[in-house]
């Protein structure tokens, strides 16, 4: 068996592309007064750095998985949102056959699942779908004599077996690129010693002399950006546990 390689950084495989790419810009602006320092450091340093890069950015968000995970996503949305007038109309039904079944619609799951498509809360919603699905086996002639049809009962069942097909099609996809991720977790060290190198040299050069190019080339710093930037402008990833 393999061992398996352990990460020398301590951050997400994303932040640190983009901390690279980050530092990429700034160090290409300085590159002359890095090869004065150290002959080292000059255009085919900076090349191998960009290809390390690209190979790196491919591998931890590949440009294929990220449109299907776009597809699923926009699939997941479709689906809850559709489920907004199907609850209503079966709403009503319970509503009419309240005498004879009294049961509340938030006891038939009808109230959590509107919630959940409402918020596009898959987990929450699969769990009411659950729910609604087996009361309206249980309450079905009642029902159907209010006018609850075979094509709306259709409606709710085949969106749970859709909505579980498409979170498992999103773990497949997160596992997948996990263990392809963990494969290759040498080329991602291998980022990070670059950038490790480059903030040594930046340290020596701009430490005494401009304190602003300095937090270009510290790591912490640098990771406060990429923090601060991604809570202020991208919304939380859904990321789907195993089915049990």
């Amino acid at each position: 068996m393999t061992e398996k390689v352990k990460r020398s950084y301590n951050c997400k495989d994303e932040e640190l592309l983009i901390i690279c790419a980050l530092v990429l810009l700034s160090f290409k602006r300085d590159l002359s007064v890095f090869t004065g320092y150290t002959p080292k450091m000059n255009g085919d340093y900076v090349s191998g750095l960009e290809a390390d890069l690209k190979a790196a950015t491919e591998l931890v968000m590949p440009e294929t998985e990220t449109l299907a995970k776009k597809l699923i996503t926009e699939q997941l949305y479709g689906i809850l949102d559709g489920l907004i007038t199907p609850i209503n109309y079966l709403t009503g039904y319970l509503e009419l056959a309240k005498k004879e079944l009294k049961i509340s619609a938030a006891d038939f799951g009808l109230k959590a699942l509107r919630k959940a498509s409402t918020v596009s809360d898959l987990e929450g919603a699969l769990d009411g779908l659950r729910l609604v699905n087996a009361n309206i086996q249980k309450y079905k002639p009642a029902l159907v004599v209010q006018g609850l049809s075979e094509e709306l009962i259709a409606t709710f069942s085949t969106a749970g077996e859709t909505l579980t097909g498409l979170k498992e099609d999103q773990y497949r996809l997160l596992t997948n690129r996990m263990q392809i991720v963990q494969e290759n977790t040498g080329l991602l060290n291998g980022l990070f010693e670059q950038l490790t190198e480059i903030f040594k040299v930046g340290k020596i050069l701009f430490k005494a002399t401009d304190p602003v190019k300095l937090k270009e080339y510290t790591f912490s710093e640098l990771l406060k950006q990429v923090r601060r930037k991604d809570k202020a402008s991208t919304p939380d990833a859904d990321a789907p546990a195993p089915t049990a």
